[in-house]
């Protein structure tokens, strides 16, 4: 029995020896926005989409920072007022009307949601076509469309620097991961370990890598040429997706690989509405970190986060059972067991189990050391990756029990059977 024990703690090393050597490095915070230059040798045109559902409390702090965007080429916004109760378009116009933005904001009320489609993802086509069907004479056609969450607190010049990243890069997409917020206890202990494990999942440097296929994107903040959502179909390429953000990233990345394997002139999708040079930006895109731009949205209790986590977890697995049976056992195997075999190893006095679940569990700790850093959290919560690794592994076989009961995701209010 030692030796079975022994044998699972030195695989448990094992993994995390192979995580940290070969998993593009994906515990570092380095891969961030707010690195780099911000000069604009032009102004791209930017019109900001923002599906917005009862946000009538955030919007006076999240519009007002987007429309005060330090970004000197034309920029507007969307708002879709998605069937709010809240007074959520009264309290836009009144955040547009105070800083005298009135021309640069516009409310767009969504129809009702058809068959087949997300609540947001409706919002967002809603807001596209709203831009698309505007008088030429009014507007032109913009290059970039700003797609952003309602509970968004945009730093100054985030615009600015988005739009210098992909014109100096020459990306289809780019996208943050916004610091999320990490003030009360729930959040300090669960919500940078969300982040760590997105990581873990899509580690930056892969996604960020042109000839990678990993392929992600934050939701809350992505910035996309209208050329190459226009070449993908548009949003309605992902109108099913739970996880939109990942699902228009992996789409925009897709199309771009397929075209450098088969050449510019057989590029996928087909028929591309707007033409494509063998210079253009297909398919690249970069996903980073912000420590400037924040979420609003408030987890004050584990409940709160794990309905959160617990809304796409599944999904995120392709509602398989087998894939979650090995995620179930790869969570306890690699985040569960090194604690406990340093216990069990001491209690049994056999000192190889304790030494090497004692070095896991460090390796894992200093793996998690650089998440914790970035979000300014207790040193100390770095020894508590097991016990939050635990409540996660629950939270996703809770996930796969909503899908099954017929629960699935929702947004704001609304619930997907999956």
């Amino acid at each position: 029995m030692e030796g079975i024990i022994f044998g699972i703690m030195l695989l448990c090393l094992a993994t995390w020896i192979g995580l940290l050597t070969l998993r593009g490095q994906f515990w570092r915070t380095d891969q961030r926005l707010e690195v780099g230059e911000t000069m604009l040798e032009s102004l791209p045109t930017v019109c900001a989409v923002v599906p917005a559902r009862n946000e009538a409390d955030l919007l006076p702090i999240s519009l007002r920072s987007l429309l005060r965007q330090d970004y000197h080429g034309s920029f507007s916004v969307f708002l879709v007022d998605d069937h709010s109760t809240d007074g959520t378009p009264d309290i836009a116009e009144g955040v547009s009307h105070a800083l005298n933005k009135s021309q640069q904001l516009h409310i767009v009320s969504a129809q009702a949601l058809p068959p087949g489609w997300t609540g947001k993802l409706w919002a967002i086509e809603q807001g596209i076509q709203a831009v698309e069907t505007r008088d030429v004479a009014y507007a032109e056609k913009p290059d970039y469309y700003l797609l952003t969450d309602a509970d968004i607190e945009h730093d100054a010049a985030n615009l600015r620097r988005l739009v210098a990243k992909a014109e100096k890069d020459n990306l289809d997409l780019v996208s943050v991961m916004v610091r999320l917020r990490c003030k009360s206890l729930w959040e300090q202990l669960l919500i940078p370990a969300f982040v760590f494990f997105f990581q873990k999942i899509y580690p930056f440097r892969w996604v960020n890598d042109p000839n990678n296929p990993t392929a992600a994107a934050a939701g809350g903040c992505i910035l996309i040429r209208r050329e190459a959502l226009n070449r993908i179909g548009g949003i309605k390429a992902v109108r099913h997706a739970l996880i939109d953000d990942c699902a228009l990233a992996n789409a925009i990345k897709s199309g771009g690989l397929r075209t450098r394997e088969k050449g510019i002139n057989d590029s996928f999708p087909p028929s591309p509405p707007l033409p494509i040079s063998p210079s253009s930006s297909t398919g690249r895109i970069w996903l980073g970190l912000s420590t400037l731009t924040c979420s609003l949205r408030p987890y004050p209790s584990l409940t709160t986060i794990w309905d959160m986590v617990a809304r796409t977890a599944y999904t995120q697995l392709n509602y398989s059972p087998l894939l979650l049976i090995l995620t179930l056992v790869g969570m306890t195997l690699i985040y569960i067991v090194p604690p406990l075999g340093l216990i069990l190893g001491a209690l049994m006095g056999h000192w190889g189990i304790a030494f090497t679940g004692l070095l896991t569990w460090l390796l894992m700790s200093l793996a998690y050391l650089p998440t914790i850093r970035f979000y300014k959290c207790p040193v100390w919560l770095v020894f508590c990756l097991s016990a939050i690794a635990f409540l996660y592994t629950f939270m996703t076989l809770d996930s796969a029990l909503r899908h099954w009961q017929g629960r699935g995701g929702a947004w704001k209010g609304r619930v997907y059977p999956g």
